[in-house]
């Protein structure tokens, strides 16, 4: 309401100082102006700025990142709608895939129909240590044993605003009958 009134003080100002047609013209440029600073910033995009302070998560985070990308992974394979895996990643990845690429990519693993629930429940078994590359990225491999079924995977994640953001993703299901046999 205060800013209503003062962009109306500001309008009768105008138009007793300049003439009508100049203050229509700057009356047009306040409202727009007021409406880009509604919450007191400009309204526009910007690239995240780097984060120094970049913590490597503990094995505990780590876990949940693996779990949260991989469930959400199962969610679009099980409905078909690739749409919230895309929206919840990192700015990159929904520039790069639209949910329609995303469905074509992962079509295999949906015509297999593979399930990973089961990732819920399961630790998962990192193959490397996670790399912290940039001060940006964070690169996690492993896999979820299973029988019949082992699921190898490897995300990469990209910080955004203080939190981990999908940035690539890379799963295969490996049949146990294909797997190496630990020597007795």
């Amino acid at each position: 309401m205060h800013r209503a009134m003062t962009l109306h003080k500001r309008s009768l100002y105008l138009i007793a100082s300049v003439g009508a047609g100049r203050a229509l013209f700057v009356i047009v440029l306040l409202v727009v102006w007021t409406v880009m600073t509604a919450n007191g910033s400009v309204a526009y995009e910007s690239k995240p700025e780097p984060t120094s302070n970049v913590v490597m998560p503990n094995a505990g985070k780590t876990t949940l990142l693996v779990r949260t990308a991989l469930l959400t992974l199962n969610n679009a394979l099980q409905s078909g709608n690739y749409a919230v895996l895309r929206d919840t990643s990192a700015p990159g990845f929904r520039e790069a895939n639209s949910p329609a690429k995303l469905a074509r990519t992962f079509a295999s693993l949906e015509a297999q129909n593979l399930d990973l629930s089961a990732v819920a429940i399961m630790v998962p078994q990192l193959t490397e240590s996670p790399v912290l590359e940039n001060n940006e990225f964070l690169h996690i491999k492993g896999y979820f044993p299973g029988q019949p079924v082992q699921i190898n995977f490897s995300l990469t994640f990209q910080v955004i605003g203080g939190s981990w953001r999908l940035f690539g993703l890379s799963v295969n299901p490996v049949t146990s009958s294909t797997l190496p046999r630990a020597a007795p």
